[in-house]
């Protein structure tokens, strides 16, 4: 039986409210699972102890049973030092799109524009008072 450590979404609509589980891969997301592990709320600050809790002792024993954590809760368990933090490899995910980066430029563009014809008539008045 292939385990997953899960969320099992509950709450109503708009007002999300989720449920930590030990479940088989094979069951719907809110569907049957083995045991609830713990609790996680994200409409809490993310600094409130409230947003996540869990059973660490039974997380522990279910992973060493070989349930294997998806993303977000293994997010959670290097958050909660449970786990080792992985390194997560998105070179892409920090540059922007290619719209971004056209708005960027012309930004970019129009400022010099703009720079050079503000120290052009700064000049011009100079010369023409030391001619004077």
């Amino acid at each position: 039986m292939a385990m997953k450590i899960r969320l099992a979404r509950g709450g109503s609509k708009k007002r999300p409210f989720y449920s930590i589980v030990a479940a088989d891969s094979r069951m719907p997301r809110d569907g049957r699972f083995i045991e609830k592990l713990g609790t996680y709320n994200p409409l809490l600050p993310k600094d409130s102890p409230d947003r996540v809790k869990m059973d660490m002792e039974r997380v522990q024993y279910w992973l060493g049973q070989g349930a294997q954590p998806t993303d977000r809760i293994s997010r959670m368990l290097e958050a909660a030092g449970a786990a080792p933090a992985r390194t997560r490899a998105n070179p892409k995910k920090g540059t922007p799109g290619k719209k971004a980066q056209d708005r960027a430029e012309e930004k970019a563009a129009k400022a010099a524009e703009a720079a050079e014809a503000a120290a052009a008539p700064a000049e011009a008045p100079a010369e023409e008072t030391a001619e004077s």
